[in-house]
């Protein structure tokens, strides 16, 4: 299984985030005749090579010329009538959705409502496309990311001076580890922060793999850190039955003092912090108490977030931690038409052969509500339209 790392000790942009693309291997000319499928004139891609720091890299510039503000629904619009493929325009189209919906709990508004400054111009609707572009062309099957490097002090941005990380950027970054180290500046932009956090299924430190390639993607400024963004792309170990291996942190707490009406608020906070999985397993204590153990499962490098949270929201007064091996398949979201309108499926993959495919709960269960028809006959539906799209027909 093919797996891109994103090492972000500088921060991350859009436009670092394709150089680093670019310098493990993306032809630029791909990128420019892809993006020329957006259907958009008066832009230019340029890449070239900048040192920082002593480091080389690429810098990947976008030429545009000065541009309107556009809404949630004006990108919408440019990406889905383009000529891209289709995979590229939902993850592309996903990435702006999690900016507006970050944009609009920032100044209380709604998603129809917001109209993005820096992130709805040209330059930035190429940075993210081509992003995605990119990702796709290299064959990635999974990516990962490192804790995010943000920055300190202040940022001059179109509402004005704003704390870093920006607002949005900070309600991007939500469950997901970030750290600052005193270096001045805006280091995780709100586009870096909305493709990583989007598109990068774990965050921590870098698996194993066979390492096969590393580039440099470099930002504007000049700062004492090198200005740069490391992707490294390499194989991680599988299985003889194809399936991807990887690291997990299991930690447990058994607890025998709380109110059990709390239990449903701790489970639903850690699984919107990011953890694997959590659950709870009904158990006999000491003194024959009946007890309750809480189990939640994450990435290693998150064990001191989630044990912080079980300290200060649960009774429990310890957690216990080990590592374990997760064999896994490849698994991925997307979006399907279906007759009750766009419904998400999740899809698990052994190398080329789709293992199972199960329609989004949440999705159904609101088109259940709003059509009231049985929530069963809705995922029935989605399920048997989802396995007749054509790259997913192949049966193990």
């Amino acid at each position: 299984m093919k797996l891109g790392y994103f090492d972000c000790f500088s921060g991350a942009s859009g436009d670092m985030i394709l150089g680093a693309l670019v310098d493990t291997g993306l032809p630029v000319e791909r990128l420019q005749d892809d993006l020329s499928r957006l259907g958009l004139s008066n832009f230019s891609v340029e890449a070239h090579r900048v040192t920082k720091g002593g480091i080389s890299g690429t810098k990947v510039t976008v030429s545009a010329p000065e541009d309107r503000h556009r809404g949630l629904s004006d990108i919408e619009t440019i990406i889905e009538s383009s000529q891209l493929e289709a995979a590229v325009r939902q993850k592309s189209i996903r990435i702006f959705r999690r900016l507006a919906e970050a944009e609009a709990r920032v100044h209380g508004k709604s998603v129809e409502e917001i109209h993005f400054h820096e992130v709805g111009a040209l330059d930035a609707i190429v940075d993210v496309v081509g992003s995605v572009i990119g990702l796709t062309a290299l064959g990635l099957d999974v990516l990962h990311c490192s804790p995010l490097h943000v920055g300190c002090g202040t940022v001059r941005c179109a509402h004005g001076t704003l704390p870093v990380p920006a607002p949005a950027t900070a309600e991007l970054l939500k469950g997901k580890p970030i750290y600052a180290t005193g270096v001045e500046g805006e280091l995780v932009t709100p586009t870096g922060a909305a493709i990583l956090t989007t598109l990068c299924s774990a965050f921590g430190p870098m698996p194993q793999m066979t390492l096969e390639a590393v580039g440099y993607g470099a930002g504007s400024a000049d700062r004492d850190l090198p200005n740069l963004l490391r992707l490294s792309l390499g194989q991680t170990a599988e299985d003889l039955a194809g399936y991807g291996m990887e690291t997990v942190a299991v930690g447990e707490t058994n607890i025998d003092d709380m109110n059990p009406q709390i239990y449903d608020y701790v489970i639903t906070c850690l699984l919107d912090m990011g953890a694997l999985d959590a659950f709870l397993t009904h158990v006999h204590m000491k003194k024959n108490r009946p007890g309750t153990v809480l189990t939640v499962i994450c990435r290693p490098g998150e064990m001191a977030l989630f044990s912080d949270f079980l300290m200060r929201q649960t009774t429990t007064i310890g957690v216990r931690w080990r590592q374990d091996a997760r064999i896994k398949a490849a698994r991925s979201v997307e979006e399907i038409e279906t007759i009750y309108g766009l419904i998400r499926v999740k899809v698990a993959r052994r190398a080329d052969m789709v293992l199972n495919v199960t329609p989004e709960y949440e999705d159904c269960k609101r088109v259940a509500r709003e059509r009231h028809i049985p929530l069963k006959k809705v995922m029935d539906q989605v399920k048997s339209e989802a396995l007749r799209v054509e790259n997913w027909r192949k049966e193990p």
